[in-house]
């Protein structure tokens, strides 16, 4: 009889002392705030990168620069599909495509809700083969010079590899 209460209180103490490093854990862990990524796919492979810039919107000296560069690589005959998360498409943004001569990136701009996601064809038959693609949530900011222009507060990045 005293060997079974021994065997239940020692598992009893085993018990509560797994549960309290449990506890401990979970409430001294930092997981801190989730950054939005984006994701990019062509012919069977995928990339998820989160930003490469993420500033605060309403203070643009207070950023985080990971320099987050996602890679993808891909084929000349296959487009990149392009997908960007609620966080993002909620607001106004813009993609921007990088072409082999960098003079030839495009920029398009879309409304809050409009779309979450963009097919972009890999070669361009006037730019020729897409090198890069990068998102961006703009802020509109007053320049030194008084002009009103808008600045990228979140970028993310994906080189493309052929």
């Amino acid at each position: 009889m005293k060997r079974v209460v021994a065997v239940v209180i020692t598992a009893g103490v085993i018990l509560l002392s797994v549960g309290a490093g449990v506890g401990t854990w979970l409430l001294v862990r930092r997981p801190g705030p989730q950054q939005p990524e984006i994701s990019a796919y062509s012919h069977g492979h995928l990339t998820r990168v989160g930003p490469y810039l993420y500033c605060n919107v309403l203070d643009l000296n207070d950023c985080q620069t990971p320099q987050t560069q996602g890679e993808l690589p891909f084929k000349a005959r296959f487009p990149v599909q392009l997908s960007v998360p609620e966080a993002v498409s909620r607001a106004p943004w813009r993609l921007l495509q990088v072409y082999e001569d960098p003079a030839n990136t495009t920029s398009t701009m879309f409304r809050p809700g409009s779309r979450f996601a963009v097919t972009i064809p890999s070669v361009d038959p006037q730019r020729g083969r897409l090198t890069g693609i990068v998102v961006q949530l703009l802020t509109l900011v007053v320049d030194p010079s008084g002009e009103l222009r808008d600045v990228p507060h979140a970028e993310w990045s994906v080189r493309l590899t052929f």
